[in-house]
Protein backbone atom coordinates (compact mmCIF):
# COMPACT_ATOMS: atom_id res chain seq x y z
CA UNK A 1 0.00 0.00 0.00
CA UNK A 2 1.39 3.44 -0.90
CA UNK A 3 1.75 6.17 1.74
CA UNK A 4 -0.96 8.22 0.03
CA UNK A 5 -3.36 5.27 0.03
CA UNK A 6 -2.55 4.55 3.68
CA UNK A 7 -3.26 8.17 4.64
CA UNK A 8 -6.58 8.06 2.79
CA UNK A 9 -7.54 4.81 4.55
CA UNK A 10 -6.51 6.25 7.90
CA UNK A 11 -8.46 9.50 7.42
CA UNK A 12 -11.56 7.58 6.30
CA UNK A 13 -11.37 5.40 9.40
CA UNK A 14 -10.89 8.45 11.62
CA UNK A 15 -13.95 10.10 10.08
CA UNK A 16 -16.00 6.97 10.71
CA UNK A 17 -14.83 6.82 14.34
CA UNK A 18 -15.67 10.48 14.89
CA UNK A 19 -19.13 9.91 13.51
CA UNK A 20 -19.59 6.94 15.86
CA UNK A 21 -18.14 8.97 18.79
CA UNK A 22 -15.45 6.36 19.41
CA UNK A 23 -12.69 7.61 21.75
CA UNK A 24 -10.00 5.13 20.70
CA UNK A 25 -8.48 4.15 17.39
CA UNK A 26 -6.25 1.15 16.71
CA UNK A 27 -2.75 1.49 18.17
CA UNK A 28 -1.12 1.14 14.76
CA UNK A 29 -2.89 4.39 13.75
CA UNK A 30 -1.70 6.35 16.76
CA UNK A 31 -3.71 5.53 19.87
CA UNK A 32 -6.12 7.99 21.46
CA UNK A 33 -8.17 10.21 19.18
CA UNK A 34 -8.37 13.74 20.61
CA UNK A 35 -8.31 17.38 19.57
CA UNK A 36 -5.34 19.73 19.89
CA UNK A 37 -5.15 23.39 18.94
CA UNK A 38 -1.65 24.37 17.85
CA UNK A 39 -0.44 27.94 17.42
CA UNK A 40 2.71 28.87 15.50
CA UNK A 41 4.21 32.32 15.96
CA UNK A 42 5.77 34.60 13.39
CA UNK A 43 9.31 33.25 13.71
CA UNK A 44 7.98 29.71 13.25
CA UNK A 45 6.48 30.62 9.86
CA UNK A 46 8.98 33.31 8.88
CA UNK A 47 9.71 31.90 5.41
CA UNK A 48 8.89 29.08 3.01
CA UNK A 49 11.43 26.71 4.54
CA UNK A 50 10.03 27.16 8.05
CA UNK A 51 6.46 26.82 6.84
CA UNK A 52 7.38 23.46 5.31
CA UNK A 53 9.01 22.48 8.62
CA UNK A 54 5.83 23.43 10.49
CA UNK A 55 3.78 21.42 7.99
CA UNK A 56 5.86 18.32 8.73
CA UNK A 57 5.44 18.85 12.48
CA UNK A 58 1.67 19.25 12.10
CA UNK A 59 1.50 16.19 9.83
CA UNK A 60 3.34 14.01 12.37
CA UNK A 61 0.75 14.87 15.04
CA UNK A 62 -2.10 14.26 12.61
CA UNK A 63 -0.58 10.86 11.78
CA UNK A 64 -1.00 9.87 15.43
CA UNK A 65 -4.76 10.11 15.04
CA UNK A 66 -5.23 13.53 16.62
CA UNK A 67 -7.67 16.04 15.18
CA UNK A 68 -5.95 19.38 14.62
CA UNK A 69 -6.81 23.05 14.47
CA UNK A 70 -3.74 25.16 13.67
CA UNK A 71 -3.58 28.91 14.32
CA UNK A 72 -0.87 30.97 12.63
CA UNK A 73 0.65 34.43 13.07
CA UNK A 74 1.92 36.59 10.21
CA UNK A 75 5.27 35.68 8.65
CA UNK A 76 8.27 36.98 10.64
CA UNK A 77 8.17 40.75 11.06
CA UNK A 78 5.32 41.26 8.56
CA UNK A 79 3.09 43.06 11.09
CA UNK A 80 5.86 45.52 11.99
CA UNK A 81 6.55 46.22 8.32
CA UNK A 82 2.86 46.81 7.61
CA UNK A 83 2.59 49.22 10.55
CA UNK A 84 5.68 51.07 9.30
CA UNK A 85 4.18 51.27 5.82
CA UNK A 86 0.91 52.60 7.22
CA UNK A 87 2.74 55.40 9.03
CA UNK A 88 4.61 56.26 5.85
CA UNK A 89 1.21 56.93 4.31
CA UNK A 90 -0.41 58.62 7.29
CA UNK A 91 0.91 59.95 10.61
CA UNK A 92 -2.37 58.85 12.21
CA UNK A 93 -3.87 55.98 10.21
CA UNK A 94 -7.51 55.09 10.73
CA UNK A 95 -7.79 52.19 13.22
CA UNK A 96 -10.32 50.47 10.96
CA UNK A 97 -8.06 50.65 7.91
CA UNK A 98 -5.07 49.61 10.03
CA UNK A 99 -6.94 46.44 11.00
CA UNK A 100 -7.81 45.80 7.35
CA UNK A 101 -4.11 46.07 6.54
CA UNK A 102 -2.67 44.05 9.43
CA UNK A 103 -5.13 41.17 9.03
CA UNK A 104 -3.62 40.34 5.64
CA UNK A 105 -0.45 38.99 7.25
CA UNK A 106 -2.14 36.03 8.95
CA UNK A 107 -4.16 35.21 5.85
CA UNK A 108 -0.92 34.77 3.88
CA UNK A 109 0.48 32.41 6.56
CA UNK A 110 -2.70 30.33 6.77
CA UNK A 111 -2.95 29.84 3.02
CA UNK A 112 0.73 28.94 2.64
CA UNK A 113 0.67 26.42 5.49
CA UNK A 114 -2.46 24.83 4.07
CA UNK A 115 -0.72 24.55 0.67
CA UNK A 116 2.33 22.99 2.33
CA UNK A 117 0.18 20.37 4.05
CA UNK A 118 -1.69 19.59 0.84
CA UNK A 119 1.62 19.16 -0.97
CA UNK A 120 2.56 16.52 1.63
CA UNK A 121 -0.70 14.71 0.87
CA UNK A 122 -2.74 15.86 3.87
CA UNK A 123 -6.28 17.29 3.71
CA UNK A 124 -6.01 20.88 4.93
CA UNK A 125 -8.16 23.98 4.60
CA UNK A 126 -7.42 27.57 5.62
CA UNK A 127 -10.12 29.78 7.17
CA UNK A 128 -10.07 33.47 7.97
CA UNK A 129 -11.81 34.95 11.02
CA UNK A 130 -15.12 35.42 9.20
CA UNK A 131 -15.15 31.84 7.93
CA UNK A 132 -14.12 30.53 11.36
CA UNK A 133 -16.92 32.42 13.11
CA UNK A 134 -14.70 34.54 15.41
CA UNK A 135 -16.85 37.47 16.57
CA UNK A 136 -15.51 40.56 18.38
CA UNK A 137 -16.70 43.97 19.49
CA UNK A 138 -15.99 46.96 17.26
CA UNK A 139 -12.95 48.41 19.08
CA UNK A 140 -10.36 48.39 16.32
CA UNK A 141 -6.73 47.32 17.06
CA UNK A 142 -7.70 46.10 20.57
CA UNK A 143 -10.92 44.18 19.97
CA UNK A 144 -12.43 41.86 22.59
CA UNK A 145 -13.76 38.42 21.71
CA UNK A 146 -17.52 38.00 22.03
CA UNK A 147 -18.16 34.49 20.73
CA UNK A 148 -16.93 31.78 18.37
CA UNK A 149 -19.36 29.93 16.15
CA UNK A 150 -17.62 26.58 15.72
CA UNK A 151 -20.10 25.10 13.21
CA UNK A 152 -17.82 25.50 10.16
CA UNK A 153 -14.70 24.33 12.02
CA UNK A 154 -16.44 21.23 13.38
CA UNK A 155 -17.78 20.41 9.94
CA UNK A 156 -14.28 20.52 8.44
CA UNK A 157 -12.88 18.43 11.31
CA UNK A 158 -15.57 15.79 10.82
CA UNK A 159 -14.51 15.54 7.19
CA UNK A 160 -11.03 14.62 8.43
CA UNK A 161 -9.31 17.91 7.56
CA UNK A 162 -6.57 19.85 9.30
CA UNK A 163 -8.11 23.29 9.84
CA UNK A 164 -5.67 26.20 9.58
CA UNK A 165 -7.04 29.47 10.99
CA UNK A 166 -5.78 33.04 10.90
CA UNK A 167 -4.76 34.28 14.33
CA UNK A 168 -4.88 37.81 15.74
CA UNK A 169 -8.20 38.80 14.14
CA UNK A 170 -11.97 38.67 14.28
CA UNK A 171 -15.02 40.29 12.71
CA UNK A 172 -17.77 42.52 14.06
CA UNK A 173 -21.50 42.00 13.61
CA UNK A 174 -21.16 44.29 10.60
CA UNK A 175 -18.43 42.00 9.19
CA UNK A 176 -15.71 44.61 9.66
CA UNK A 177 -12.27 43.11 10.37
CA UNK A 178 -10.77 43.74 13.79
CA UNK A 179 -7.48 42.74 15.45
CA UNK A 180 -6.88 41.56 19.00
CA UNK A 181 -3.74 43.50 19.92
CA UNK A 182 -0.11 42.41 20.09
CA UNK A 183 0.19 38.67 20.66
CA UNK A 184 -3.45 38.24 19.65
CA UNK A 185 -2.79 34.92 17.91
CA UNK A 186 -2.27 33.38 21.37
CA UNK A 187 -5.75 34.57 22.32
CA UNK A 188 -7.22 33.18 19.09
CA UNK A 189 -5.71 29.75 19.75
CA UNK A 190 -6.80 29.57 23.39
CA UNK A 191 -10.30 30.84 22.64
CA UNK A 192 -10.65 28.21 19.91
CA UNK A 193 -9.38 25.52 22.30
CA UNK A 194 -12.03 26.58 24.82
CA UNK A 195 -14.84 26.73 22.28
CA UNK A 196 -13.90 23.37 20.73
CA UNK A 197 -13.23 21.73 24.14
CA UNK A 198 -9.74 20.73 22.98
CA UNK A 199 -7.57 18.48 25.13
CA UNK A 200 -4.62 20.87 24.90
CA UNK A 201 -3.47 24.14 23.34
CA UNK A 202 0.14 24.04 22.16
CA UNK A 203 1.86 27.40 21.69
CA UNK A 204 4.92 27.04 19.45
CA UNK A 205 7.38 29.92 19.59
CA UNK A 206 11.10 30.67 19.26
CA UNK A 207 11.87 29.86 22.92
CA UNK A 208 11.76 26.49 24.68
CA UNK A 209 9.15 27.58 27.21
CA UNK A 210 8.90 29.80 30.28
CA UNK A 211 12.19 30.52 32.06
CA UNK A 212 12.99 31.93 35.49
CA UNK A 213 14.30 35.02 33.68
CA UNK A 214 15.09 36.12 30.14
CA UNK A 215 18.02 33.86 29.12
CA UNK A 216 19.46 36.67 27.02
CA UNK A 217 20.05 38.64 30.24
CA UNK A 218 20.54 35.73 32.65
CA UNK A 219 22.26 32.82 30.85
CA UNK A 220 21.84 30.67 33.99
CA UNK A 221 18.02 30.96 33.85
CA UNK A 222 16.27 27.59 33.92
CA UNK A 223 13.24 26.24 32.11
CA UNK A 224 10.13 25.78 34.26
CA UNK A 225 8.33 22.47 33.70
CA UNK A 226 5.04 23.74 35.11
CA UNK A 227 3.57 27.08 36.11
CA UNK A 228 0.11 28.09 37.30
CA UNK A 229 -2.26 30.33 35.36
CA UNK A 230 -1.98 32.97 38.08
CA UNK A 231 1.82 33.04 37.98
CA UNK A 232 1.90 33.10 34.17
CA UNK A 233 -0.68 35.87 34.15
CA UNK A 234 1.49 38.01 36.44
CA UNK A 235 4.63 37.19 34.45
CA UNK A 236 2.94 38.11 31.17
CA UNK A 237 1.57 41.33 32.65
CA UNK A 238 4.99 42.34 33.99
CA UNK A 239 6.99 41.83 30.83
CA UNK A 240 7.45 38.14 29.97
CA UNK A 241 6.82 38.11 26.22
CA UNK A 242 6.18 34.38 25.96
CA UNK A 243 2.39 34.86 25.96
CA UNK A 244 -0.20 37.61 25.69
CA UNK A 245 -1.75 38.56 29.05
CA UNK A 246 -5.32 38.41 27.78
CA UNK A 247 -4.69 34.94 26.38
CA UNK A 248 -3.50 33.60 29.73
CA UNK A 249 -6.48 35.17 31.49
CA UNK A 250 -8.82 33.53 28.98
CA UNK A 251 -7.11 30.16 29.52
CA UNK A 252 -7.50 30.48 33.27
CA UNK A 253 -11.18 31.40 33.01
CA UNK A 254 -11.97 28.45 30.73
CA UNK A 255 -9.37 26.02 32.18
CA UNK A 256 -7.51 25.54 28.91
CA UNK A 257 -4.25 23.65 29.48
CA UNK A 258 -1.38 25.28 27.56
CA UNK A 259 1.95 23.79 26.56
CA UNK A 260 4.52 26.38 25.47
CA UNK A 261 7.20 24.81 23.26
CA UNK A 262 9.88 25.73 20.75
CA UNK A 263 9.32 25.17 17.04
CA UNK A 264 13.04 24.55 16.66
CA UNK A 265 13.82 21.98 19.36
CA UNK A 266 12.38 18.87 20.98
CA UNK A 267 12.30 20.36 24.48
CA UNK A 268 9.36 19.30 26.63
CA UNK A 269 8.32 22.92 27.12
CA UNK A 270 6.33 24.48 29.98
CA UNK A 271 2.83 23.39 30.99
CA UNK A 272 0.57 26.25 32.11
CA UNK A 273 -2.29 24.84 34.14
CA UNK A 274 -4.30 25.05 37.35
CA UNK A 275 -2.83 25.05 40.84
CA UNK A 276 -4.03 21.48 41.39
CA UNK A 277 -1.54 20.18 38.78
CA UNK A 278 1.47 22.08 40.12
CA UNK A 279 2.02 20.13 43.33
CA UNK A 280 2.25 21.08 46.98
CA UNK A 281 5.99 21.81 47.14
CA UNK A 282 6.97 24.73 44.95
CA UNK A 283 9.62 27.46 44.95
CA UNK A 284 8.85 30.78 46.63
CA UNK A 285 9.70 32.67 43.46
CA UNK A 286 9.03 31.30 39.97
CA UNK A 287 10.64 34.06 37.96
CA UNK A 288 12.02 37.56 37.50
CA UNK A 289 10.48 39.65 34.72
CA UNK A 290 11.03 43.11 33.33
CA UNK A 291 9.23 45.56 31.07
CA UNK A 292 10.74 48.54 29.27
CA UNK A 293 7.62 49.38 27.25
CA UNK A 294 6.02 51.77 29.74
CA UNK A 295 6.33 55.47 30.53
CA UNK A 296 5.58 57.35 33.74
CA UNK A 297 3.22 60.33 33.85
CA UNK A 298 2.98 62.66 36.85
CA UNK A 299 0.24 65.23 37.29
CA UNK A 300 1.53 67.99 39.56
CA UNK A 301 -0.51 69.80 42.22
CA UNK A 302 -3.87 68.20 41.61
CA UNK A 303 -6.63 69.55 43.91
CA UNK A 304 -7.00 66.97 46.70
CA UNK A 305 -10.75 66.44 46.84
CA UNK A 306 -13.15 63.54 46.27
CA UNK A 307 -13.80 62.62 42.64
CA UNK A 308 -10.54 63.96 41.20
CA UNK A 309 -8.92 60.54 40.68
CA UNK A 310 -12.14 59.23 39.16
CA UNK A 311 -12.12 62.15 36.72
CA UNK A 312 -8.51 61.53 35.66
CA UNK A 313 -8.66 57.78 35.23
CA UNK A 314 -12.19 57.83 33.86
CA UNK A 315 -11.02 60.06 31.01
CA UNK A 316 -8.11 57.68 30.28
CA UNK A 317 -10.41 54.66 30.34
CA UNK A 318 -12.81 56.35 27.93
CA UNK A 319 -9.87 56.80 25.56
CA UNK A 320 -9.11 53.03 25.84
CA UNK A 321 -5.80 53.72 27.64
CA UNK A 322 -4.76 51.11 30.20
CA UNK A 323 -3.07 52.36 33.38
CA UNK A 324 -0.67 50.14 35.30
CA UNK A 325 0.95 51.35 38.53
CA UNK A 326 -0.53 54.33 40.43
CA UNK A 327 0.90 56.36 43.32
CA UNK A 328 -0.68 59.39 45.01
CA UNK A 329 1.53 61.50 47.26
CA UNK A 330 0.53 62.95 50.64
CA UNK A 331 -1.56 66.10 50.32
CA UNK A 332 0.16 69.45 50.95
CA UNK A 333 -1.67 72.78 50.97
CA UNK A 334 -4.77 71.15 49.49
CA UNK A 335 -3.01 69.62 46.46
CA UNK A 336 -1.23 66.37 45.67
CA UNK A 337 0.82 64.72 42.92
CA UNK A 338 -0.46 61.61 41.13
CA UNK A 339 1.95 59.36 39.21
CA UNK A 340 1.08 56.38 37.06
CA UNK A 341 2.42 54.33 34.17
CA UNK A 342 1.00 53.64 30.70
CA UNK A 343 2.26 51.88 27.60
CA UNK A 344 4.60 54.10 25.58
CA UNK A 345 2.45 53.46 22.52
CA UNK A 346 -0.40 55.21 24.38
CA UNK A 347 1.75 58.06 25.68
CA UNK A 348 0.85 60.68 23.06
CA UNK A 349 -2.89 60.04 23.44
CA UNK A 350 -2.61 59.99 27.22
CA UNK A 351 -0.89 63.40 27.24
CA UNK A 352 -3.62 64.85 25.04
CA UNK A 353 -6.36 63.52 27.33
CA UNK A 354 -4.59 64.71 30.48
CA UNK A 355 -4.00 68.25 29.20
CA UNK A 356 -7.76 68.73 28.96
CA UNK A 357 -8.35 67.14 32.37
CA UNK A 358 -5.64 69.30 33.98
CA UNK A 359 -7.23 72.48 32.63
CA UNK A 360 -10.60 71.39 33.95
CA UNK A 361 -9.24 70.47 37.40
CA UNK A 362 -6.82 73.36 37.72
CA UNK A 363 -3.73 71.14 38.11
CA UNK A 364 -0.28 72.66 37.64
CA UNK A 365 0.88 70.42 34.75
CA UNK A 366 2.17 67.07 33.51
CA UNK A 367 5.64 65.55 33.67
CA UNK A 368 6.68 62.62 31.46
CA UNK A 369 9.47 60.10 32.01
CA UNK A 370 9.83 57.55 29.20
CA UNK A 371 13.19 56.20 30.45
CA UNK A 372 11.81 53.82 33.04
CA UNK A 373 11.63 50.06 33.44
CA UNK A 374 9.56 47.76 35.63
CA UNK A 375 11.22 44.78 37.28
CA UNK A 376 9.11 42.17 39.05
CA UNK A 377 9.27 39.03 41.18
CA UNK A 378 6.49 36.49 40.61
CA UNK A 379 5.76 33.40 42.68
CA UNK A 380 2.75 31.79 44.34
CA UNK A 381 5.06 30.72 47.18
CA UNK A 382 5.39 34.29 48.47
CA UNK A 383 1.81 34.07 49.81
CA UNK A 384 3.13 32.04 52.74
CA UNK A 385 6.71 33.32 52.98
CA UNK A 386 7.24 36.72 54.63
CA UNK A 387 10.27 38.85 53.88
CA UNK A 388 10.28 38.59 50.08
CA UNK A 389 9.80 42.33 49.60
CA UNK A 390 12.59 43.17 52.06
CA UNK A 391 14.95 40.76 50.32
CA UNK A 392 14.06 42.24 46.93
CA UNK A 393 14.62 45.82 48.07
CA UNK A 394 17.95 44.89 49.67
CA UNK A 395 19.16 43.17 46.50
CA UNK A 396 18.38 46.32 44.50
CA UNK A 397 19.92 48.59 47.13
CA UNK A 398 23.12 46.53 47.12
CA UNK A 399 23.41 47.41 43.41
CA UNK A 400 22.72 51.10 44.19
CA UNK A 401 19.45 50.93 42.21
CA UNK A 402 16.84 53.49 43.27
CA UNK A 403 13.15 52.46 43.39
CA UNK A 404 10.69 55.06 42.07
CA UNK A 405 7.38 53.18 42.41
CA UNK A 406 6.24 49.94 44.06
CA UNK A 407 3.23 47.74 43.32
CA UNK A 408 2.27 44.42 44.90
CA UNK A 409 -0.24 41.61 44.65
CA UNK A 410 -0.45 38.33 46.59
CA UNK A 411 2.03 36.68 44.20
CA UNK A 412 3.93 39.62 42.68
CA UNK A 413 6.12 42.58 43.66
CA UNK A 414 6.99 45.18 41.00
CA UNK A 415 9.38 48.14 41.18
CA UNK A 416 9.85 50.98 38.71
CA UNK A 417 13.52 51.85 38.20
CA UNK A 418 15.64 53.63 35.60
CA UNK A 419 15.64 51.79 32.26
CA UNK A 420 19.44 51.90 32.11
CA UNK A 421 19.63 49.70 35.25
CA UNK A 422 17.18 46.97 34.29
CA UNK A 423 19.69 44.29 33.24
CA UNK A 424 21.68 44.74 36.44
CA UNK A 425 18.46 44.55 38.49
CA UNK A 426 17.23 41.33 36.84
CA UNK A 427 20.60 39.62 37.33
CA UNK A 428 20.81 40.71 40.96
CA UNK A 429 17.31 39.46 41.79
CA UNK A 430 17.87 36.14 40.03
CA UNK A 431 20.99 35.62 42.18
CA UNK A 432 19.35 36.83 45.39
CA UNK A 433 16.52 34.28 45.14
CA UNK A 434 18.71 31.37 43.96
CA UNK A 435 16.79 30.77 40.74
CA UNK A 436 19.66 29.44 38.63
CA UNK A 437 19.81 25.75 37.76
CA UNK A 438 22.92 25.21 39.88
CA UNK A 439 21.04 26.57 42.90
CA UNK A 440 18.44 23.77 42.81
CA UNK A 441 19.16 21.02 45.28
CA UNK A 442 19.37 17.45 44.06
CA UNK A 443 15.93 15.82 43.96
CA UNK A 444 13.99 19.11 43.89
CA UNK A 445 11.34 19.73 41.24
CA UNK A 446 12.53 22.21 38.60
Amino acid sequence: MTQQAFNFFKQSLQGLLIGLKVDKIPSYLGGTLGLIVQKFGGTSVANASRIKQVARKVASVFDSGTKLVVVVSALGDTTDRLIEMAHQISSSPSPRELDMLLATGEQVSAALLSMALQTLGYPAISLNALQAGIKTDNVHTKAKLLEIDTERINRELKEGKIVVITGFQGVTDADDITTLGRGGSDLTAIALAAALKADLCEIYTDVEGVFTADPRIVPQARLLKKISYEEMLEMAATGARVMQTRAVEYARNFKVRILVKSSFSESGGTLITGEEEIGVERPIISGVTFDVSEAKLTIREVPDRPGVAAKIFGALAQAQINVDMIIQNISQAGTTDISFTVERTDLRRAEAVLKEVCLELGAKGIEVDSEIAKVSLVGAGMRTHPGVAAQMFKALADQNINIEMISTSTIKISCVIKASEVNKAVQALHRAFNLALEDIKEGEEV
